[in-house]
C-alpha cells in the first residue's frame, strides 16, 4: 500500500533570533544567614548547556553557558548546569558576583552583577 505524499512546509533556520539575556534574582536571604550564597537566575532566548566551540553557534534555539566572577577576581569559572548558582566559603562582609551569559565560544552576550553581604558568623 503506497503512502500519500504530504505537502509539509520546509523547516529552515530562522534568519535571526531574539536577543538572549539573563535575569538574576537576589540571593536567597535564609541561606545568606548561614554563609551560603544561592543565586537563582533564568535566561531568555538561550538554553544553558555544556556545549562549546564555533560549530555550536549555529544551534537553534541558541545555547550557551555562564561565566562567574566573584569580587572582581582575576579569574572566573564556567557554569553550564542551568541550576541556581551556589557559592560557599566567602568570608563575612560585602561581595559582588558578576554573572555573564556567554555563547559557546565564550563571547559574553549579557551580564548582571549581584551585590550581597555575608553576615558575621555567630
Amino acid at each position: 500500500m503506497a503512502r500519500a505524499d504530504f505537502d509539509l512546509p520546509a523547516i529552515a533556520k530562522p534568519a535571526s533570533q531574539e536577543a538572549a539575556r539573563i535575569i538574576v534574582a537576589s540571593p536567597l536571604a535564609d541561606e545568606l544567614t548561614r554563609g551560603l550564597v544561592v543565586i537563582p537566575y533564568r535566561t531568555e532566548n538561550l538554553h544553558i548547556v555544556a556545549v562549546f566551540g564555533p560549530a555550536a553557534l549555529d544551534v537553534v534555539p541558541r545555547i550557551g553557558h555562564l561565566h562567574i566572577t566573584v569580587d572582581d577576581g582575576p579569574w572566573h569559572w564556567v557554569d553550564a548546569s542551568g541550576e541556581p548558582l551556589i557559592i560557599q566559603g566567602l568570608p563575612p562582609g560585602p561581595h559582588r558576583v558578576l554573572i555573564e551569559l556567554a555563547d559557546p565560544t565564550h563571547h559574553v552576550i549579557d551580564a548582571q552583577t549581584v551585590s550581597l553581604v555575608i553576615p558575621p558568623r555567630r
